[in-house]
């Protein structure tokens, strides 16, 4: 295959942070690895160079690309400044491919501009849907728009948008892959406790995921509180939200909800909110004994989960979305149904209490990511997709 120069684009890159976000810190420095050339377009951060570099792939930043702005601004009147922000970066990465992620929602006319400029240009657009909406927006630019072709996360994704309309030959389902160095069982967790002192001791119950209604986190708070009866040494760890995209301005609200939550069942003791960076979340993740992510929501995907197990540490999730096609119940993890905070704290004890079922589900938990899920795995993939695309297959 001869070497491409891609453009990549999407709303956000750190330090925002997010499932997107972190895919591409892993994706990016493969493709250039593998002697590609990479140019990724991305929403402005305060204080982030507006021209920077990324472990080899160029990243440039404009305000017409942060969602945070954009949803205060409003999306008038920019066709103008989106065609001379699109024509420079082209002018720059000189692309054989443009590959956007979540760009079939939020905005049409950043994705109208595109779509003129690919076909004036004869580039292929490849789209990367990591989620689904239920609403007409979602509808005209999944339908409306010429992809080449469509990357899905995940097979429930691919069926969602089979069932909008597209063609099953244009989607190919591949799945995140993970760095299996970085996450793995033998990390040190000095350092964190070090951070961390109240999690010394303690036997933590783990939810890697953002906080919000979405991700089950008042599921995780009413769990905790029946674990803690017969386990008082247990503690539930949370991820705060920190640079994050909040297009629907529900983050606080939620976080107050879940706030209210610990003071009404006087959990202070046994919840432990706070914010963790990228390089602190494989030590989280060993310091745990069960990672829990009891989304309510049809979760896409959800990288956390092979950030858990390949550190081996069993997950308990629920049967929504994309988690099923991972997590396989009493095999590398737990699937309970949604909103079922007792058989979650259940399932929390059970493995609390059962150091040979935590060891049976963490082996084959890491043996899972090793053979399906590594950033060379889902590497090889998206090239696989790019090559058929260029040969016009």
């Amino acid at each position: 295959m001869k070497k491409l120069k891609i453009a990549q684009m999407h709303w956000g890159f750190p330090p925002i942070i997010g499932g997107v976000e972190t895919h591409l810190t892993i994706l990016l420095p493969e493709l250039i690895k593998r002697g590609h050339k990479v140019g990724l377009l991305t929403g402005y951060v305060e204080g982030e160079k507006a021209r920077d570099t990324y472990k080899g792939a160029n990243i440039y930043r404009t305000p017409l690309f942060d969602l945070n702005w954009l949803v205060k601004r409003g999306l008038e009147a920019l066709e103008e400044e989106i065609t001379k922000t699109y024509n420079d970066f082209f002018d720059e990465v000189k692309p054989d491919i443009i590959h956007v992620h979540n760009m079939h929602y939020f905005s049409e006319v950043h994705i109208k501009i595109l779509e003129d400029m690919s076909s004036d240009k004869g580039i292929p657009l490849i789209l990367t849907a990591h989620n689904v909406w239920d609403d007409i927006l979602f509808l005209k630019l999944t339908r409306g728009i010429c992809w080449s072709h469509i990357i899905s996360v995940s097979h429930y994704i691919k069926k969602e948008l089979m069932g909008a309309g597209l063609d099953e030959k244009k989607i190919t389902v591949i799945h995140h892959g993970i760095d299996t160095k970085i996450f793995h069982p033998d990390v040190k967790t000095v350092e964190i406790l070090k951070k961390f002192p109240r999690l010394k001791g303690r036997r933590i119950v783990f939810h890697p995921a953002r906080m919000g209604m979405a991700k089950g986190c008042d599921v995780s708070i009413k769990a905790i509180n029946l674990v803690k009866e017969r386990f008082p040494e247990a503690l539930l760890v949370m991820a705060g939200n920190k640079n994050i995209i909040d297009w629907e301005l529900s983050q606080e609200k939620d976080i107050a909800y879940f706030v209210e939550l610990v003071k009404t069942f006087d959990l202070k003791d046994y919840v432990f909110i706070d914010f963790y960076t990228l390089k602190e979340m494989p030590e989280l993740y060993c310091l745990a004994e069960v990672c829990i992510y009891p989304s309510t929501a049809s979760e896409p995907f959800g990288l956390t989960m092979l950030e858990s197990l390949s550190s081996k540490t069993p997950m308990i999730v629920t049967n929504m979305g994309g988690l099923p096609e991972v997590i396989i119940d009493d095999v590398n993890g737990y699937v309970i149904k949604v909103k079922d905070y007792e058989t979650l704290a259940h399932r929390i004890q059970h493995l609390l209490a059962e150091p040979n079922v935590r060891k049976r589900l963490g082996d084959t938990g890491r043996q899972t990511i090793l053979n399906h899920h590594t950033k060379e795995i889902m590497t090889k993939n998206h090239l696989d997709v790019y090559d058929r695309v260029l040969s016009g297959g």
